[in-house]
């Protein structure tokens, strides 16, 4: 008898104002948040303020008011919008090796966990960002549900190459393969006592080297 996929979670409230359509103000969203990350790297969570973030921007604050409520607000936007530059790097991943089934994934997850701590690098404020969605309650939702939207694209790959597998055991392995994954890249900004190179290498190993076994 077929098990049913995950059922879709209907996404939490967000604090969000509605996104810009026109060019030259997404420029200027996106102007806000680049500064905000460069300042959130500078300052930290607690000290950020929108009233700091408009000094910076050089513009008054009831400018930025129009495209973001409150501080969470921006640090939201951060976040999804890392999370979504992320996840677009996993998945170009999974198109480029999935037909080359199980044994091109696992080999390859070095090469998704470089690329994402590529984005990260390379995002204004990324590993600051990453800290302030485990660290502010509010955030933890961004996260979350980013986690769930790539396990359930993984799933979709995954499931027809473990056919011994529930979909729903898979999902779970997948869901805590994702979470740790994230981990793996939180760590490379945190850990001085392991190279790079190498929490690379055994985090591949961890994460794509075993097999999980067939579980009902």
């Amino acid at each position: 008898m077929p098990v049913a996929k995950p059922a879709k979670r209907k996404p939490r409230k967000t604090a969000l104002r509605a996104a810009p359509i026109q060019e030259r103000a997404v420029q200027t969203r996106d102007r806000l948040l680049d500064i905000a990350g460069e300042l959130l790297g500078k300052v930290g969570i607690e000290r950020i303020s929108t009233n700091m973030i408009a000094a910076r921007a050089g513009v008054s604050p009831a400018a930025l008011y129009r495209y973001f409520k409150d501080k969470y607000a921006v640090l939201e936007a951060l976040g999804r919008r890392l999370m979504d530059r992320q996840n677009a790097r996993l998945f170009a991943w999974l198109d480029e090796h999935k037909a080359g089934g199980l044994e091109a994934l696992s080999a390859h997850v070095e090469d998704l966990l470089r690329a994402t701590a590529d984005v990260t690098s390379k995002e204004p404020g990324g590993v600051w960002i990453e800290r302030a969605l485990r660290a502010v309650p509010q955030l933890a939702h961004v996260r979350v549900e980013s986690h769930r939207e790539v396990t359930d694209a993984m799933l979709e790959v995954y499931a027809p190459l473990m056919p011994g597998m529930t979909r729903k055991a898979l999902w779970r392995r997948l869901r805590m393969t994702v979470e740790l994954g994230y981990a793996v890249d939180e760590m490379l900004s945190e850990e001085d006592h392991i190279p790079r190179d190498e929490i690379f290498r055994e985090a591949a190993l961890l994460l794509g080297g075993a097999r999980p076994e067939d579980e009902r």
